[in-house]
């Protein structure tokens, strides 16, 4: 027997219109999901309002206060009453919602902010007086003189006072305080051309500056850089690649860091999108995809990176929040990342970030401990007969052969005869080779110590894979192939990839319905379990829209092949093969970090040295 339906009563639901009030809280849960909405909404208005300028100040994570001062082309007095309506907007006519070159053109954010806090806008256009309205809970107050020298100040009390149930669902005030200069950082970076500033003014006391940064000059890279700098910091500037290609008609450009520069969160990835910031799984993807032979798994590459293209090309208008955009066609953009990115990487060649240098140093800076003033320290014994025995004539003659045993470091191999020119090389010329590990090289600025290990591990690597792109992925075939059971739209999606699957080795087959047939497998792999790879391969063209199931697993066992290959820890190298070696990483792409993305090599600048010994 059927049950009623909970939702319905006895009496036959009645459709009402809701009120002008209920529909801009409504659409407020949609615009302004916390404080940090708030923030993006009303600073890209000054920001599509010619702003030079933007001063943002908050209080209590923005919960209580929020307050936008720009000196942009400003409201008209007779104008601001219109504003607060919804979906009036002076950006769009309506008559094309494709060709969008502004980051707001939906009209909701102001009447949202005046639906659910106390909102009051004061504004003056060149030529006019100033002029302000006010806006609580819905309820619109009348257009009143004001002072203002120019611009805008919008100010945002009491957010969700009128909606005290979105208040449970707001996290502390250092939280939402983060998520604010997250916002206003993103910003920051879209426009380097607009100076930015943001306050903390809780409590009441003297404004804390959070973040500031002034407008850069220059061209469109040296702007940029400059603002990276200052919002990702000195270390990212001097560690990034500059990004600069084109597609059909989208053009990439940007900063990604080098992969010795990494990070252990998806936390320092920034992508554009003609200026606006988006959260964008499928670009996300890319620049993971990028990246993908050069870090290990836990490790996330950092970069900021802008598309632009035309926006016809592009649907910004997704979701309320403008956060997330739909390509025409998704496959452009995301070719254009991969490729862009690891050209920049391999025209990189050996180079290794500078903060690997930093950490060399911080470590051998000498840790300061407390004096004894109470007892005078005294050499051991040993100590003592190993001076005495260094002072003597017998010592003196023979240089220091007697005293071989006593050091704890021993240099092995030192190469007395090497060309001049060679220092003036990146890697110099080798000097000698420590713990038959580490080779010591001479350059015209300071010193290279290199990982020898790592470093041939990754010029056979290197070569490994030219092999592999030269002759292709040997396959085997299967004695009987395996049938996989997939959904209708798996399979397609699965065969839709089978072009690039065949050359990684794996042949795949319709089999009807939403089956397919596993013909053959990498050969370099060995017994493996189709069934479990065709999923796996599924499940990431699902989620990412692409895969590298297949390629990480022939690179797995390329890269293990290369371990063993290479020069091992231990080994005494002649002076010849330590030069060599060092000519081969300046000639091979990628040789500064190792598979798994750690460096190679540290080099130290001779300032740097002088430094740890006080000669500066």
């Amino acid at each position: 027997m059927a049950q009623a339906n909970p939702n319905i009563g006895e009496k036959l639901p009645v459709i009402r219109q809701l009120d002008e009030s209920a529909i801009n809280r409504i659409a407020a849960g949609e615009v302004v999901e916390r404080p940090a909405s708030a923030v993006k909404e009303l600073v890209e208005n000054a920001i599509d309002a010619g702003a030079v300028r933007i001063a943002i100040d908050v209080a209590d994570g923005g919960k209580t206060l929020i307050r936008v001062t720009d000196d942009g082309c400003g409201i008209a007095p007779g104008d601001l009453e219109l504003a607060l309506s919804r979906h009036a907007t002076s950006k769009i006519d309506g008559s094309d919602l494709l060709n969008i070159h502004t980051f707001g053109f939906r009209g909701e954010a102001l009447p949202s902010l005046g639906a659910v806090g106390r909102l009051t806008i004061t504004s003056r256009v060149e030529g006019l007086d100033a002029a302000s309205i006010r806006v609580a809970g819905g309820d619109m107050g009348a257009v009143r003189p004001a002072a203002l020298n120019a611009g805008t100040v919008v100010e945002l009390r009491d957010l969700f006072y009128a909606t005290p149930a979105r208040l449970k669902f707001m996290r502390t005030d250092r939280a939402e305080a983060q998520a604010i200069t997250d916002v206003v950082k993103r910003l920051a970076m879209a426009e380097p051309s607009v100076g930015f500033t943001l306050r903390d003014v809780s409590g009441g006391g003297d404004p804390r500056t959070v973040f500031r940064a002034d407008p850069e000059s220059g061209d469109l890279f040296d702007a940029l850089h400059g603002r990276l700098a200052r919002v990702l910091g000195r270390e990212f500037a001097e560690n990034a690649l500059r990004i600069d290609a084109t597609r059909e008609d989208i053009r990439l450009f940007g900063y990604a860091a080098l992969p010795t520069y990494s990070r252990g969160a998806a936390v320092a990835q920034y992508v554009f999108v003609n200026g606006r910031p988006v959260r964008d799984k499928m670009l996300g993807g890319a620049l993971r995809a990028a990246y993908f032979d050069f870090l290990s798994r836990d490790r996330y590459p950092v970069a900021a990176l802008f598309l632009d293209c035309d926006p016809t090309l592009v649907d910004v208008n997704v979701h309320p929040a403008k956060s997330e955009v739909r390509f025409r066609d998704a496959g452009v953009p995301r070719g254009l990342i991969v490729s862009a990115l690891r050209h920049a990487l391999a025209e990189a060649g050996h180079r290794a970030s500078t903060t690997v240098a930093h950490a060399t140093l911080g470590a051998m800076t000498p840790e300061l401990t407390a004096a004894r003033v109470y007892q005078t320290d005294r050499p051991s014994m040993s100590a003592r007969y190993a001076a005495y025995a260094a002072q003597a004539p017998s010592a003196q003659a023979s240089g220091f052969a007697e005293m071989a045993d006593t050091p704890s470091g021993r240099v092995v191999d030192t190469v007395t005869e090497v060309e001049p020119e060679a220092e003036a090389l990146p890697l110099g010329a080798a000097r000698g080779q420590v713990h038959e590990n580490y080779i010591i090289a001479q350059t015209a600025r300071g010193m290279v110590i290199v990982d020898q290990h790592a470093a041939h591990e990754r010029l056979v690597y290197e070569k490994l894979k030219a092999q592999m792109a030269e002759n292709g992925v040997a396959a085997q075939a299967l004695l009987i192939p395996e049938i996989v059971e997939l959904s209708d739209a798996d399979c397609v999606q699965l065969l839709e990839v089978s072009a690039d699957l065949a050359r990684l080795g794996l042949t795949i087959e319709p089999f009807g319905g939403g089956a397919v047939a596993v013909r053959e497998t990498p050969a370099i792999l060995g017994a493996v379990d189709a069934t479990a790879m065709i999923r796996d391969v599924v499940d990431e063209l699902t989620d990412l829209g692409n895969s590298q199931t297949v390629q990480a697993r022939i690179e797995a066992i390329l890269s293990r092949v290369a371990c063993h290959g290479s020069i091992r820890s231990g080994r005494r190298m002649r002076a010849e093969e330590m030069n060599a070696l060092l000519r081969e990483m300046e000639a091979t792409p990628h040789s500064g970090q190792c598979n798994h993305g750690r460096p190679t090599y540290v080099e130290l600048k001779l300032a740097d040295i002088e430094r740890l010994f006080g000669r500066t």
